[in-house]
């Protein structure tokens, strides 16, 4: 299957411009990037894509034991970038798409320039010192709430996710794109995101790195992006005067201009 029909793959913006390959996370599929790719567009070539699992991506392209780890969305990422004949792609990777940035430019180095990491984590679990922000109780807990009421979880959720109570469409963007996820599928994938550990994996990025975080994040604080900055060498930090989980929708000005200002620095 083509990685285009498989992956619901668009390609929007200056024909020309430099290759911003733009990934969602969790719960999210590429609408979320709407604000952004507007902001972008004009001087960028933007990727857009779905996970298999995710939005508008071809639901026979779905196998939970294939897409138990992250390697298999690790390999969809790789397929887009070789089918579309890229190179030099700025990979932009939000939540647990970071991770799956990591892996893919150290599995295809070839096909990346740099690397942008948004509100990333590489573990959610506490363990001895790390700090990811949940104990493994909180983790269960919130798995067997999303497994026994799906649509309910999603409603609960989304105040946290985004943070944006003075912006209830937010909220409600964010809601929508959870709800177009197929249950079955998001089951699978918030295990994968929830209790993945990449910790070992950031010291094997080669690529300029830009990690963006912000300053109130209950699902990623503030502890873990410094803690990818001191795992990633040569990385930059920036942390955004922002609530919640998702920048792109709550602050896309901002999130589109640490982009763009990363993808044209030398």
């Amino acid at each position: 299957m083509s990685a285009r029909i498989r992956n619901n793959v668009r390609v929007v913006g200056a024909v020309d411009g430099p290759v911003v390959m733009l990934a969602h996370g969790f719960g999210c599929d590429q609408t979320l990037w709407r604000s952004v790719t507007d902001l972008l567009a004009p001087n960028f070539s933007i990727v857009l894509f779905d996970h298999v699992g995710s939005g508008a991506s071809d639901p026979s392209a779905w196998d939970a034991d294939k897409y138990a780890p992250l390697d298999a969305y690790v390999d969809d990422i790789v397929d887009i970038v070789r089918e579309l004949d890229l190179r030099d792609v700025t990979f932009v990777g939000h939540s647990v798409a970071s991770m799956m940035g990591v892996l893919a430019v150290q599995a295809a180095p070839e096909l990346f320039g740099k690397l942008f990491l948004l509100t990333p984590s590489p573990r959610y679990i506490d363990d001895g010192d790390y700090r990811g922000g949940f104990s493994r109780e909180d983790i269960d807990e919130l798995l067997e709430s999303l497994d026994s009421n799906y649509l309910g979880w999603s409603a609960s959720m989304a105040p946290i996710v985004v943070n944006a109570p003075d912006r209830p469409d937010l909220e409600n963007l964010w809601t929508a794109s959870y709800c177009r996820t197929d249950p079955e599928c998001a089951r699978v994938f918030a295990r994968t995101t929830f209790l993945s550990d990449n910790r070992a994996d950031l010291a094997g990025v080669a690529l300029p790195t830009m990690i963006v975080d912000c300053a109130r994040d209950s699902l990623a604080p503030p502890q873990v992006g410094r803690y990818v900055h001191e795992h990633i060498t040569g990385s930059t930090l920036r942390t955004l005067d922002a609530s919640g989980h998702c920048p792109h929708v709550t602050q896309p000005e901002q999130t589109a201009e640490a982009i763009a200002t990363f993808v044209r620095s030398s």
